[in-house]
């Protein structure tokens, strides 16, 4: 738990539990759980208490949520009891699981030579069995295959063999398939073979055996794979290979996909023989792999689907059949469509070791850009298996511990579905795995074919963990094969193949087939020609049932509404219904309808109804009544059905319909009683002379009859035979009665021995036989012994009067009441009144009243009262009163949290107007709670709602706005629930375009972009080519209510591109192609022009394009010009010029001008002129320098390399002398180094020798330097502070030294002061001037000097960067800044708080550094807060300091203590301050000083020390502040149990019960009783009890195998072992069977009575056991035993006998045979077809009657001709294949009686 924090997260929650696991010794158990927390909860696996820590067999995975606990390799020790604990500071979760080792099954031991012939496996009589089953086999084509199989069972079953589910003959080419005998080689069982000679492609497939016999249906599948064998290499290298396929004669059909979509092609093709299909690619065969499969649906056409097709994938796609009568093609030309949008990067293919891990990673355009992973069509989540992870535009995922499973293809996908693919290959021993799901129907074939690395291993299929039948798998080298023939629903599951560590698993669902029910009977008709029967007749439904079917037959009896089944009828045709079908006599109705495996048809009622009359039959016949003289005569006897019948007198019919009769006038009394099958006739107070009387009764079927016989006999005692014992209550009246034999005859009472006298308080009375005595108000001093006496026989009775008992009027039913802690608890119990006592009892003991417990009572209400209910105090409660008792079960529950959900913080996202509903939901439903926004309590209006409903409250927000966001709390008490509800606009949508938009402009053009939205304020990113663009003068964004433009106002070619409007959740896409005009030159009109210039010379030639942006390009006798200094290119409006500066003979030549469409052509010839000078147009002037100064003289020509002549004052100048002449190009340069007078004159420079030529002439005159002197004053200046002063001046001549003052100081060169010279001109610069660089600046030069003023003036000081609010918490430092805009001089600031300068205070520091001002405030006080300034003599800036009182902090938080019961626990809390109050509680309730609890506190630290603990003190323990709250988790264990006496050695009798008693130290434990060595768990007979600290085993009903070693374990305490010896009961018979002599249909019933209560025993009849069912029934009442055998038949006669233990009685049964007759007779007449079958029909008068057929005189024998069939009462007689000679009479003999049918043949009839 986070100190401090008001969320204390949510506690672990199992949202799946682990489950029991059943392992075999050696084999590997897994456990898994998935439990949920908030923070993440610590996950923990115990056993027997002890957490485990992993090992080389023993690991915990961990996957997100899901925990689990592997064990390799499982040992018998390692079964028991595996606790997982989850843990996080907000609470903790615990879940179970049993692990189960079991030891293998022992090896089968050696078969020991035997004296005789075991019986062969399958050799018995039952369903087909298969011994040895097909193997799945992998071949060539051309090789030889055999399928064979063994079956046993009895009769043979027949075998056949099926292909893809069709029969063999129904192949189309299935020539070259043999079935012949398999090799049984002495074993037993059928057998059948399939030989498939050579073998072809089209040979593939499931092959089925199937047997069939009498009992059942079996069958066995197996695969066969036929490959196309490798084509050896060309024995030639340089031979061409033959195409695989011819060329196609035709186009191939085009087929366009997207990118990323699945491509399908089937292809149908007929021929025989069956074509062999190959698909090509490109020419090349195809394999299919994982994004290539191949198939053949269920419609017979070849498929080959392409999967996430990428743009490799396209090409031509060929299906090639072919067969041994030719070939023919099908093509198709795949086009794969690729996005616009595109992956930067696609995915690669990866490979990865099982175990290890795979990365795929990708690149898109854009890092905003949403991704998601997929493998094929599973979206991928982020979790521990699929790590992903975004950098940037690089999406990677990771996928952890590969599994072959883990194979596939795996995808990346941004918006717009584009997606980009890869293969993941897992390399380990499976090399192809299983697919991920199979789809099958109903009976089809499934096959799962699996290929492993190594040849020859062995693998383990299994389905849902269970193995599979080994018959269904097979192996052949690296292949590995299931095959499930004809799947039904109870195959589906996960399919799981496991080679070691490594699985591959397939989900196999099975898909049913809708079948329709058969249609109803048809022609149903309904006959009532013979006596208490009814014939039904129906013909079979149209069209027949293609499912085996029978007929279901229901009666209903007319005036009832209950339809009731009478029987299945398996053929059509006919059923004699008769009375015997029927309960009781009525009026029939019936009805019929057809069933099958796919259901049921409608019904179909007969016409009419039918009387039936049940047969009777004497169950319990009368017999001879003897009674004494006026007693009542009772005749009674048992029928089988309810039927009316006749009693007769003395063979007088009595009449039956009145209840009470007369024989005659005066004559004895009778009464005619009926209940169900019984019926009784009671003779009324008979009298003497009516001994001798013959009593009969008469029914359909039955007569019986019986004599009364009455005799005078000594008075006795009718009633009571035995004591009587009465109670009776105060008041009540009581009444002995005495009945004697003799009417009026006398007799006396007596009480305790004395006579009674009668009194008003007894009355004694006679009444006939009757004599009574009574006591109207019995008294408690009435109780004692009465006694009737009457000629020494007397009656008893025991009379006992109480108190009338209380009784408990309130509760009647066990109550149950739930509590929390704290919580008062009433009980309330209410009597029958008042002042009756009353106990309590809790846990059995009664209950004292207490501070804790309250005893009330309030008239007939009596209440316990729990004023403030603790754990401890809930119990089994009870409220005795009398001998009655009400039951009450408290429950208290120590609830530390009000609020049940949420248990963590809720975040809720809605968009506006939709409805939000946020629920909270308490322990207890009177709870009160507030709802709070933003800290604010709510206010219910029509737009928030609050509900309350039980404990649930909810606050509704009907149409939920933006403004509705926030964090709401449902608070109650210190306790709050939080909701941070988060609303924003429906997702924004395009509403226009809805498709992608091209648009085609012209350079120059506006383009327009449009995008509509279905909101006005969304906003909107415009991509080009996937980059965001940026708003220029080139491209506009604009928004206009709901519309967005982007706006090319002069479109350009590389403006053209992919657009994307991108609204968030939506975008539109433009295609933008930007096209150039055409480019023309529009002057000069000639296409060539001839242009001459002289040398040197400049060149300019000139072209006007348009439009005036065309590019052109310049052209010089064919070679592209660049621009250069002597070669200028220039472009201004559609103007474009080639300049030649200075052109030379050597430019001349063709220069072509060419834009994109146009061209122009310009042949330039150059003269070269005659030599010039260039400059100066005019005569020098006269250059006057100082002696000893150079000279220079030059002069320029119009062409570099003519001749020039220099002369001074008319005579050559020669070098040398201090004269040098030179030349620079077309410069010619005169230097003089140093001048003299002798220097001076006229020079002239001449450009040849020829007269006349030009000249250019100088004149050179030499004198003394001039003075030196200022020829400018300086100015005044005025700057402000910071600013540079510069000061300037003037000298001549220019080289003269200027020295500089400032206030009349000579100033020297420094950072500050910068001097500078240029020609003529001296400047004096000041950087930074400040305030007191103010003065008077001087420049002085030989004798005169200038003056000027330097004024500074000062700068504003003001704040860049101005105070920002600042809130700080006590005890903070707090720093203030501001930034001027230069650097200001000490105190150039200052710092104030409202106004006023701060006062000087250690806690406060002013620093500056540079432009930077600060203020320090250390440890903030709440007196600091308020206004602060900064101030300068220009500028202000204020600011708020806010200080908030300092925050309370855990520093060390409180830690969980666990402890044993009886300890003491001590918590320790610290927090960051000293003084703070606080409470602490357990579960919720307030702890207070006390000896078992001490509080003090030291400092920052609170102590809180706990004793003598005890188990219900476990709990959460908190410390609670103001603004805190901290907890931990108490935890007590329980201390040792131990047994303090054990249990005792037993004898008891067999049946009896045996008890074992332990007693333990506490009473809260868990015991385990074992006997041998085993655990017990509790059933029927055997119950285990806790009583306190008892516990009570009880095993009843003590048999032998009962017997043993008991004991019992609590803890690691151990008692025992003791034994229980039981003594066998002995049993004899008390009443013996008799023997019985009946008539063939009748029953007959055994009765034995024996000493013992519920001893079972055993029948037999004939020397075998019986058991009940059918006409057996045995039942026991008591010590009596019954046997009832009904519709008995001769061959029942024999030995009856019951054996008890050792006890047996024996008696005889003989059954009188009846002769056996002829219920329904065949035709006397039959016509049948030729080449038909006849059959012939009766049914006998009982089941098992043996008939003889003959056909003239001569008995039939079966055989292929006559077919003879029994069922039941009912015999047949089919001829097959009948033929004229058959014709004749036949005879059927039953006993005595016969029957004959004439059998006509004839022939078949055509009709013309």
């Amino acid at each position: 738990m986070k100190a401090g924090s008001g969320d204390q997260g949510s506690p672990p929650c199992f949202l799946r539990f682990p489950r029991p696991v059943r392992v075999l010794s050696g084999a590997e158990a897994e456990l898994k759980c998935v439990v949920l927390g908030e923070p993440p909860p610590t996950v923990v696996w115990e056993k027997g208490g002890q957490p485990l820590a992993a090992s080389e067999r023993l690991s915990f995975p961990a996957d997100g949520a899901e925990h689990g606990l592997l064990l390799s390799g499982a040992l018998p020790t390692d079964a028991g009891v595996y606790v997982c604990r989850a843990r996080n500071a907000a609470g903790e979760a615990y879940a179970a699981a049993a692990v189960t080792v079991l030891e293998p099954p022992a090896p089968e031991p050696e078969p020991q030579p035997a004296e005789g012939p075991l019986p062969p496996p399958g050799a018995g009589e039952g369903a087909p069995v298969f011994l040895t089953g097909p193997r799945s086999q992998w071949v060539l084509r051309g090789a030889e295959v055999v399928l064979e199989c063994q079956v046993g069972g009895l009769p043979e079953p027949t075998l056949y063999w099926e292909k893809d589910g069709m029969a063999l003959d129904e192949v189309w080419d299935s020539s070259h398939f043999a079935l012949e005998p398999g090799r049984t080689e002495g074993r037993p069982g059928a057998s059948l073979a399939l030989r498939i000679l050579a073998v072809r492609l089209p040979d593939s497939g499931v092959y089925v055996c199937h047997a069939r016999n009498a009992h059942g249906h079996a069958r066995a599948g197996a695969l066969l794979q036929v490959h196309q064998p490798p084509e050896s290499p060309p024995e030639d290298p340089d031979e061409v290979p033959k195409p695989v396929v011819e060329p196609l004669k035709c186009a191939p059909k085009t087929f366009w996909v997207n990118e990323g979509k699945h491509a399908k092609f089937r292809c149908y093709v007929m021929g025989k023989p069956e074509p062999e299909i190959e698909w090509h690619w490109e020419g090349r065969p195809l394999l299919p792999d994982r994004r290539r499969l191949m198939y053949r649906d269920r419609g017979g056409g070849f498929v080959l689907k392409v999967l996430y097709c990428q743009a490799k994938d396209r090409g031509l796609y060929v299906c090639a059949a072919r067969n041994s009568a030719g070939q023919t093609l099908s093509a198709v030309q795949l086009h794969v469509k690729e996005p616009r949008f595109r992956f930067t990067r696609p995915l690669q293919d990866v490979e990865g070791r099982e175990h290890g891990i795979a990365v795929l990673e990708c690149k898109v355009p854009n890092s905003r850009i949403p991704t998601a992973w997929f493998r094929e069509d599973q979206r991928l989540l982020p979790c521990r298996k699929y790590e992903q992870i975004e950098e940037g535009a690089v999406r990677r995922l990771i996928i952890h511990r590969l599994k072959a499973d883990d194979e596939g293809v795996y995808l990346c996908e941004m918006r717009g579905r584009v997606r980009t693919v890869a293969n993941v290959t897992v390399k380990g021993p499976i090399l192809k795995r299983l697919p991920r799901k199979l789809d099958v129907f109903e009976g089809e074939n499934a096959v799962l074919l699996v290929e492993t690395g190594e040849a020859g291993v062995e693998g383990c299929w299994t389905r849902d963990g269970e193995d599979l039948p080994a018959i269904c798998q097979s192996s052949s080298g690296h292949m590995h094969a299931l095959v499930l023939p004809g799947v039904t629903r109870e195959d589906a599951g996960e399919v799981t193949f496991s080679l070691g560590n490594s699985h591959t698993t397939t989900l196999l669902r099975v898909k049913c087939i809708k079948h329709n029910p058969p249609g109803p009977p048809l022609l149903v008709e309904m006959f009532k020609g013979h006596k208490n029967t009814v014939l039904l007749t129906w013909k079979p439904p149209e069209p027949a049932p293609e499912t085996p079917f029978i007929y279901r037959l229901e009666r209903q009896e007319v005036g009832s509404e209950d339809w009731i089944q009478c029987f299945s009828i398996v053929k059509a045709g006919a059923v004699e219904v008769p009375g015997d079908c029927v309960p009781s006599e009525g009026d029939y109705r019936f009805r019929i309808c057809t069933v099958s495996e796919h259901g049921r048809s409608p019904h179909v009622v007969f016409h009419g109804s039918a009387h039936l009359v049940p047969t009777a039959r004497l169950v319990a016949g009368l017999e001879d009544v003897q009674v004494y003289d006026g007693e009542d005569a009772v005749f009674s006897l048992h029928l089988s059905t309810i039927i009316q019948g006749t009693w007769f007198l003395n063979g007088e019919e009595l009449k039956s319909h009145v209840p009470e009769g007369e024989v005659e006038p005066g004559a004895l009394r009778y009464r005619v009683e009926k209940k169900g099958l019984q019926h009784r006739l009671i003779l009324q107070a008979v009298k003497h002379q009516d001994s001798g009387a013959l009593v009969g009764f008469s029914c359909p079927g039955v007569q019986d009859s019986a004599a009364l016989t009455i005799q005078e006999s000594p008075v006795h005692i009718l009633s009571p035979q035995d004591n009587v014992s009465l109670t009776f209550t105060t008041s009540e009246r009581v009444v002995l009665t005495c009945e004697l034999s003799r009417v009026d005859f006398p007799a006396s009472w007596y009480k305790d021995g004395q006579r009674v006298e009668e009194s008003e308080s007894l009355v004694v009375k006679m009444d006939g036989r009757k004599h009574r005595l009574i006591l109207p108000e019995a008294q408690v001093q009435d109780s004692g012994e009465f006694e009737c006496r009457t000629e020494g026989v007397s009656a008893f009775f025991s009379v006992t009067v109480r108190d009338p008992p209380v009784h408990i009027l309130d509760p009647r039913e066990h109550v149950f009441v739930h509590a929390i802690t704290s919580e008062c608890v009433m009980l309330t119990c209410e009597v029958d009144r008042e002042g009756a006592p009353v106990h309590w009892y809790k846990d059995g003991q009664e209950v004292e009243e207490s501070d804790f417990v309250v005893l009330e009572n309030e008239g007939a209400h009596h209440r316990l009262v729990l004023p403030a209910a603790q754990p401890p105090d809930g119990g089994e409660f009870q409220c005795v009163a009398g001998d009655e008792r009400a039951y009450f079960t408290v429950t208290i529950t120590d609830v530390s949290s009000w609020i049940v959900y949420p248990s963590g913080k809720v975040y809720v996202a809605a968009v506006r107007l939709e409805r939000v509903v946020l629920t909270c939901e308490l322990c207890r439903p009177w709870a009160e709670v507030r709802w709070t926004k933003d800290g604010e309590e709510v206010v219910e209006s029509p737009a928030l709602l609050l509900q309350k409903e039980d404990t649930v409250r909810r606050l509704v927000l009907p149409a939920v706005q933006l403004e509705d966001s926030g964090e709401y709390l449902c608070e109650i008490d210190d306790e709050s629930a939080s909701f941070t509800v988060t609303v924003t606009e429906p997702p924004v949508r395009i509403i226009y375009p809805r498709d992608e938009v091209t648009l085609v402009a012209v350079s120059l053009e506006c383009v327009v972009l449009m995008c509509e939205l279905s909101r006005e304020d969304a906003p909107v990113r415009w991509y080009k080519d996937g980059l965001e663009v940026e708003e220029s003068e080139a491209l506009v964004l604009e928004s206009d209510g709901p519309r967005r433009r982007l706006v090319l106002p002069a479109a350009q070619p590389e403006d053209g591109g992919e657009f994307v409007c991108d609204a968030g959740d939506d975008s539109a896409f433009f295609t933008v192609t930007v096209t150039a005009p055409p480019e023309r030159i529009v002057h000069p009109a000639a296409r060539a022009l001839d242009l001459q210039f002289g040398v040197p010379g400049r060149v300019e030639l000139r072209c006007e394009v348009a439009p005036a942006g065309s590019q052109v390009r310049w052209y010089k006798d064919g070679l592209e010009v660049e621009a250069s200094d002597v070669l200028q290119l220039g472009a201004e409006g559609p103007v474009r010029t080639l300049t030649l500066p200075h052109a030379e003979p050597e430019d001349a030549g063709e220069y072509v001008c060419e834009t994109r469409d146009e061209a122009v052509t310009f042949n330039v010839s150059l003269a070269e002129p005659p030599v010039q000078f260039l400059a100066p147009e005019a005569a020098p002037s006269p250059l006057c320098v100082a002696p000893g100064d150079p000279v220079v003289l030059s002069c320029e020509l119009s062409r570099a390399g003519a001749l020039v002549f220099w002369s001074h004052n008319g005579r050559p100048v020669q070098e040398g002398e201090g004269l040098e002449l030179h030349a620079e190009g077309p410069r010619r340069i005169l230097c003089i180094r140093a001048a003299d007078p002798a220097h001076a004159g006229l020079y002239t420079c001449q450009s040849g020798a020829a007269p006349g030529a030009p000249s250019l002439s100088f004149t050179v005159q030499v004198a003394e330097p001039p003075p030196v002197k200022l020829i400018s004053e300086l100015t005044p200046l005025t700057v402000h502070e910071g600013d540079d002063a510069t000061f300037r001046c003037e000298v001549s001549p220019p080289d003269a030294d200027v020295t500089w003052l400032r206030n009349g100081a000579v100033v020297t060169p420094g950072p500050q002061l910068e001097m500078a010279q240029n020609g003529s001109s001296r400047t004096l610069t000041l950087r930074g001037c400040q305030l007191e660089d103010a003065g008077t600046v001087t420049a002085r030069a030989g004798g005169t000097a200038t003056s000027a003023r330097l004024h500074v003036r000062e700068t504003e000081l003001l704040f860049l960067r101005r105070l920002q609010d600042v809130r700080a918490e006590e005890g903070q430092d707090v720093c203030l800044q501001v930034e001027t805009g230069r650097v200001g001089a000490a105190g150039a600031v200052r710092w104030v708080r409202g106004g006023v300068p701060l006062p000087p205070d250690s806690r406060l520091a002013t620093t500056q550094d540079g432009h930077v001002h600060r203020l320090l405030i250390h440890g903030v006080v709440p007196a600091d807060q308020g206004t602060y300034g900064c101030e300068s003599h220009h500028d202000r800036t204020l600011a708020r300091l806010s200080v908030r009182p300092r925050q309370l902090r855990v520093l060390r938080p409180l830690e969980d203590v666990t402890i044993t019961e009886g300890g003491s626990a001590t918590f320790q809390l610290e927090l960051s301050q000293e003084g703070v109050t606080g409470e602490w509680a357990r579960g919720g309730v307030r702890l207070q000083q006390g000896p078992t609890c001490q509080i003090h506190t030291e400092g920052h630290t609170h102590h809180l020390v706990l004793s003598g603990l005890g188990l219900a003190d476990s709990g959460c323990i908190s410390f609670t502040t103001d603004a805190l709250r901290c907890a931990a988790r108490l935890t007590v264990r329980e201390a040792p149990v131990t047994i303090v006496q054990g249990p005792q050695d037993l004898e008891v009798t067999e049946g009896d019960t045996a008890t074992f008693e332990c007693q333990l130290s506490q009473a809260l434990a868990d015991i385990t009783w074992e006997k041998d060595g085993r655990p017990l768990t509790p059933s029927p007979r055997l119950r285990l009890q806790a009583l306190g600290t008892r516990r009570l085993l009880q095993l009843r009903r003590c048999g032998p195998m009962d017997a043993g070693n008991y004991s019992c374990t609590v803890g690691m305490a151990r008692a025992g072992p003791v034994h229980l010896v039981v003594r066998e009961r002995k049993v004899s018979v008390l009443s013996e069977l008799r023997s019985v002599h009946a008539r063939e249909g009748d029953g007959a019933t055994f009765e034995c009575t024996l000493s013992e209560v519920e001893t079972t025993g055993n029948w037999e009849l004939g020397g075998r056991p019986l058991r009940p069912g059918g006409r057996i029934r045995i039942r026991q009442e008591g010590k009596k035993h019954f046997l009832v055998l009904s519709e008995l038949c001769p061959e029942d006669a024999g030995e009856v006998r019951f054996q008890a233990g050792s006890a047996q009685s024996v008696a005889q049964l003989e059954v009188e045979a009846l002769p056996l007759q002829m219920c329904r007779r065949p035709p006397r007449e039959k016509s049948v077809l030729v080449g038909r079958r006849a059959v012939l029909e009766v049914t006998v008068s009982r089941s098992g009657g043996q008939v003889c057929w003959l056909r003239e005189g001569v008995e039939l024998c079966p055989g292929d001709k006559y077919e003879l069939r029994s069922h039941g009462a009912t015999h047949s007689l089919v001829i097959h294949d009948v033929r004229p000679e058959d014709q004749g009479t036949y005879c059927c003999q039953a006993g005595a009686d016969s029957a004959h049918t004439q059998l006509l043949v004839e022939d078949h009839v055509w009709l013309s």
